[in-house]
């Protein structure tokens, strides 16, 4: 979502040079594992212009054991952004997939959104999002591949639709802050971790390095519309909330989505 933005990479270096691998997890607890690699079952569909729950022209369906998004069915986008709703909220928590973008792009999609998608978390429970509400008011985990051959493009990013992060002890203001990841073709297979401690600290990690940390997420800030303004708490700290898989005008494939619930 959004065009990513290149700040502080000088501090992230020193940042990434002192976590260079993702912290200790706990001990003791179980892996889960989110996709049943058969079925939608446990997921939720919310598309802009559509009610939760109405999965439009079938954009979110499984193909070969993988969750893709599909847009065969579309006659046209239509600003039709897309998410799909894991049924359980989480708050502090160890979250593994790998995704990797097709070549199905919907060219009357906006320019930004080539090769581009998410997962959103600490997000709001789907159901509380209008009919013609465009993003869920959310954190979002951005992900991205080679736009041009040669050219850098990070991934593991992090934007925010309705909300603020802090971001080297300092509130961050614009919608997107890019990682130091490396850069990926579209067809690669790329394994993302989330690491969540509520609202103390969140960890991005791509291919096994640690490529972004930020602390205190909370609402604010705009980029979202159509939402209900009861819902929007400005100023409300995330410490939990809902994840989904993004879709937003490129098509995209996700597997192996894992989670291990931190104490």
């Amino acid at each position: 979502m959004g065009k990513y933005v290149f700040v502080g990479m000088g501090a992230m270096a020193l940042l990434v040079s002192c976590f260079s691998n993702p912290p200790e997890q706990d001990k003791g607890q179980e892996w889960k594992s989110l996709f049943n690699g058969k079925d939608l079952e446990g997921w939720i569909p919310k598309i802009n212009h559509h009610e939760p729950g109405d999965n439009y022209a079938h954009t979110f369906r499984v193909t070969d054991g993988k969750i893709q998004v599909n847009y065969a069915d579309y006659e046209a986008f239509d600003e039709r952004f897309g998410h799909l709703f894991y049924h359980q909220p989480f708050s502090s928590y160890h979250l593994k997939l790998e995704y990797r973008f097709t070549d199905d792009w919907r060219e009357d999609a906006p320019d930004y959104a080539f090769r581009n998608s998410g997962v959103m978390f600490h997000a709001q429970d789907p159901h509380t999002m209008q009919k013609d509400q465009d993003w869920p008011i959310a954190i979002e985990y951005q992900m991205l591949a080679e736009r041009e051959k040669g050219s850098s493009r990070p991934t593991g990013n992090v934007c925010t639709p309705g909300t603020h992060i802090f971001y080297e002890g300092e509130k961050y203001t614009d919608h997107c802050l890019n990682s130091s990841s490396d850069t990926y073709p579209p067809d690669q297979w790329v394994r993302a971790e989330l690491i969540v401690r509520r609202d103390s600290l969140i960890t991005h990690v791509i291919n096994g390095d640690t490529v972004l940390q930020y602390t205190r997420p909370h609402v604010g800030g705009g980029v979202v519309t159509g939402y209900d303004p009861a819902v929007k708490k400005d100023g409300q700290a995330l410490t939990g909330g809902y994840i989904a898989l993004q879709s937003e005008g490129h098509g995209v494939e996700f597997r192996n989505i894992r989670i291990k619930v931190l104490d």
